[in-house]
């Protein structure tokens, strides 16, 4: 009798589980060690995307992460933060450190970005905080392609004469380029599209509108999904498509110095690499202009890139921040030429430049209604306004 072995192809993931299970997360949330911030420890078994993971919990709280130290070498993770709240103050709210400490737990469980046992929101300077995960029950319109003004105004026009309601929309634009995601449902059965001939014809129709003035020769994309279970993070996926777009490819470099403001509009962000050869990691540094979700678009980044950090150090003084990652690619490849330097200084620069808004900001709360959004950004493009950010 012959026997043929066949190796389980979920043997690792299995094996992955358990050791969780035997040794999960500690998460020590402390208010006594620092007397201007609240440190955040998490100690866990290591695997692939556990950075961005905690990382992520943290942003969608609209935490300010001012220190960070990062170490992954071997099968354990430890991490460090240093937050405080958009008004500068530490977490005192019982409710909200409950949360952080649940959802940084079952982010590790789940391997997707923050499910806890129950919702969480925070007020902070009059608005509502929440995790911002846009709910997966509507049918999602992605697309990519050359920014004008209008455009996401004509985009949502087409969309309501077609019978779709937009429940949520998110947009980024930059280096002339725009990544929008728009999520819908049907208009008559509040619910997603699901007919295929339907979602057929809307991708056509969206088409026209963005070729009218592109051009066939121009580079873009129009993507509609049907729901898909779990959670997807709006800002994660931008991030993705911003990449997938190429987005870097028009932003300038300068080596070894740290830039001014450009003509590309990346304005104070340097980027140095550099090889360790007693370690063998390549040592990332990066200097910018601090602001909020900065750790988080920089570790964005490198994720879509497949690199691995296996430590770090983050801090911010003043108006600046400096970032240092020693990373491997995922695959064991190393950066040998210099084109795998340009473009991963250069996709740095623009995970960094994509937030940053040089406009005006307009909150608008009002109660919703059928082409309401249409209808607004309308007023935007009859009176000359672009949209950066949405």
């Amino acid at each position: 009798m012959e026997i043929i072995y066949q190796p389980h192809i979920n043997i690792n993931m299995e094996l992955e589980s358990l050791i969780e299970r035997i040794y999960p997360p500690r998460v020590c949330i402390d208010n006594d060690s620092c007397a201007k911030c609240t440190v955040v420890k998490v100690d866990s078994v290591n695997k692939n995307g556990i950075l961005l993971e905690m990382v992520q919990v943290l942003t969608d709280l609209e935490l300010v992460i001012s220190k960070s130290y990062i170490s992954s070498d071997g099968c354990w993770f430890m991490d460090v933060f240093h937050v405080r709240d958009q008004l500068g103050h530490k977490l005192t709210d019982q409710g909200l450190i409950l949360y952080i400490q649940q959802a940084l737990c079952a982010s590790r469980r789940s391997g997707g970005g923050g499910n806890s046992s129950r919702e969480v929101q925070q007020t902070c300077r009059g608005r509502e905080v929440r995790p911002r995960h846009v709910s997966t029950e509507h049918t999602a319109l992605e697309l990519t392609g050359t920014d004008r003004p209008g455009l996401i105004s004509e985009i949502l026009a087409v969309l309501v004469e077609l019978g779709c309601n937009v429940k949520a929309a998110v947009a980024w634009t930059h280096n002339n380029r725009v990544a929008t995601i728009i999520y819908v449902e049907d208009e008559t059965k509040s619910g997603p599209i699901t007919d295929p001939s339907r979602l057929a014809h809307l991708e056509e129709q969206l088409e026209i509108v963005v070729e009218a003035h592109d051009g066939k020769s121009e580079r873009r994309n129009v993507k509609l999904t049907a729901p898909a279970g779990g959670n997807t993070h709006a800002e994660r996926r931008l991030h993705q498509l911003m990449y997938a777009d190429r987005d870097y490819e028009r932003c300038g470099a300068c080596d070894g110095e740290i830039r001014g403001k450009n003509k590309n509009g990346c304005d104070g962000t340097h980027v140095s690499i550099e090889w360790c050869k007693e370690k063998r990691y390549w040592i990332v540094n990066v200097r910018s202009r601090d602001r909020p979700k900065l750790l988080f678009d920089t570790v964005c980044a490198l994720t879509d890139m497949q690199y691995v950090v296996f430590h770090a150090a983050i801090r911010s003084k003043g108006s600046m921040a400096d970032q240092e990652y020693f990373i491997r690619h995922k695959d064991g490849s190393t950066l040998d030429t210099e084109s795998e330097r340009q473009k991963l200084t250069l996709c740095l620069i623009a995970a960094i430049e994509r937030r940053v808004s040089h406009g005006l900001r307009l909150d608008v709360s009002t109660k919703n209604r059928m082409g309401l959004l249409s209808d607004i950004t309308r007023v935007f493009r009859e009176n000359g306004l672009s949209i950066i950010t949405g």
